[in-house]
């Protein structure tokens, strides 16, 4: 056992005034298996990299005992053969290692002598992984690794996590989160938590201290106006008196304004303190409530449509030369279902939804949509994305005040709509496309991944918005908790 220790640390980017972290002391057992979560923007990746060395802070400092190595990392270009790949990225690696590891995985030992840009991305995520973990003192910071993962790959990576030790890990997939680590680390409003348990038993945790701390407010509420009438009470007696000195309506003798004066400047200092004692009670009340992550409810207005049948696909199917047969899929969707496309990486999930948004891509069977359907689409990549916040919705035909409404709602600070889109985070890439998406009236909605890098907080959010109206939804998406709390069924792409 060793331990990271972080003393005093503060850190900002070059630009900002407002720190990511300020003064901050954590103490990290490097055997833990640790979940990092937070909202998007609060920092996980930001904190990895500091691990890592990739940042220097401005103050404080960082003391690891061990060597740290960061998923992803990156490979060379070209059509390397993986395994040659592998080794020209991590020079230390043994090769045994690497091979019991990838059975561990339960991964064909033949992707290791294919070519590179042959794998899919869910092989790419388990051959880095078996790489990091055949350095056996290492302490392993891992992010994100879920989003290249379909459903079947994010049980198998869980389930080795599961069995290993010294990581942290940054996720927002709650299922995932649960079977994979047994100490929780949440970067909060206010401050940094640290419990020992998965996912869950911090869920729990905090939502019984958020209810006992709401149960709270309405007093400090009450106390905080109790406070705010007395101030003013105390500011009117000290304006009276001190009025009180040119006053001589109710005496025909002219007042000693001398003496008036200088008992009203007396009880004018007293009141003065009264009133810094009152907004000094106020401050600290007010700070108590602060630290409850509030959700906000979300609208969305969907489209009603005169036929009841949306889409229908019959035998769809990706069909490129010299490929071998792609898995097929045949489905129908109604007004207000909801259809998750499931099935193994590169099966064509995501070409189906090209293809329903207009995208021209050779298949074989049919999809169709209802004659005038309006569609509202999110895609999977976030690369394009560029220019204002006003631009993207114009672009979108969405009212600007309501979009950005809804992005504040999804804890957006007002500062970063003054940013280029194309220097936000992945995350906040996301929820800007989502919210571009709600904001829109479609009676169709197709999102590709639209919740990868989305933190856990938003994405309950959207759960509660979806749960609440009729929208008609067909998505990719791997997150088994939302997709069971949305009630998204499965529809599966296979070979027979």
């Amino acid at each position: 056992m060793s331990l990271i220790q972080i003393s005093d640390l503060t850190f900002c980017y070059d630009g900002s005034h407002i720190p990511v972290f300020s003064h901050l002391d954590l103490r990290l057992d490097t055997s833990w298996r640790l979940g990092l979560v937070g909202r998007n923007g609060r920092g996980k990746t930001t904190l990895l990299r500091l691990l890592a060395g990739g940042l220097t802070p401005e103050s404080g400092a960082v003391s690891c005992p061990v060597a740290t190595s960061s998923f992803p990392f990156p490979l060379p270009a070209g059509d390397w053969m993986t395994l040659d790949a592998l080794e020209q990225a991590a020079p230390d690696l043994e090769e045994w290692r690497l091979i019991r590891e990838l059975n561990l995985l339960g991964v064909d030992l033949d992707v290791l002598y294919r070519p590179l840009p042959t794998l899919s991305g869910g092989e790419r995520v388990k051959v880095q992984l078996a790489a990091l973990f055949q350095q056996p003192d290492a302490f392993l910071l891992i992010d994100e690794p879920t989003d290249h993962l379909d459903l079947a790959g994010r049980e198998a990576v869980s389930a080795y996590l599961g069995q290993k030790s010294g990581f942290l890990l940054v996720s927002h997939d709650r299922a995932f989160l649960d079977r994979s680590t047994d100490h929780t680390l949440a970067l909060n409003r206010e401050d940094i938590q640290l419990i020992q348990g998965n996912f869950s038993v911090w869920w729990m945790e905090k939502s019984r201290l958020d209810r006992q701390h709401q149960a709270q407010q309405e007093t400090l509420k009450k106390d905080i106006r109790r406070l705010e009438e007395a101030a003013r009470r105390t500011a009117d007696w000290s304006r009276h008196t001190e009025a009180g000195k040119y006053n001589t309506r109710n005496s025909g003798l002219r007042p000693d304004r001398g003496f008036v004066g200088h008992k009203a400047a007396k009880l004018m200092k007293r009141s003065k303190s009264v009133e810094r004692r009152q907004q000094q009670a106020i401050a600290e009340k007010e700070g108590l409530l602060k630290n409850i992550e509030t959700t906000q409810s979300l609208f969305l207005r969907p489209l009603a449509h005169p036929k009841k049948r949306l889409v229908e696909i019959d035998g769809f199917s990706l069909d490129y030369p010299r490929h071998p047969p792609c898995p097929v899929v045949s489905f129908t969707l109604f007004q207000g279902d909801r259809i998750a496309l499931t099935g193994p990486n590169g099966c064509g999930k995501s070409s189906l939804l090209n293809c329903l948004a207009g995208a021209e891509l050779p298949h074989r069977g049919t999809a169709v949509l209802a004659s005038g359907t309006i569609l509202s689409y999110v895609p999977q990549d976030t690369a394009w994305m560029s220019g204002s916040f006003a631009q993207f919705a114009q672009e979108g035909e969405v009212d600007l005040t309501r979009f950005l409404t809804l992005l504040r709602k999804l804890d957006f600070g007002r500062a970063v709509f003054e940013q280029d889109l194309s220097q936000l985070s992945q995350g906040q890439k996301k929820k800007v496309l989502l919210a571009r998406s709600i904001c829109q009236q479609a009676h169709l909605y197709l999102w590709d991944e639209a919740l990868n890098y989305v933190d856990v907080f938003s994405r309950i959010q959207i759960e509660e918005l979806l749960r609440e109206t009729s929208a008609s939804l067909l998505l990719v998406e791997h997150d088994p908790t939302f997709l069971e709390a949305v009630g998204a069924v499965p529809v599966v792409f296979s070979h027979t």
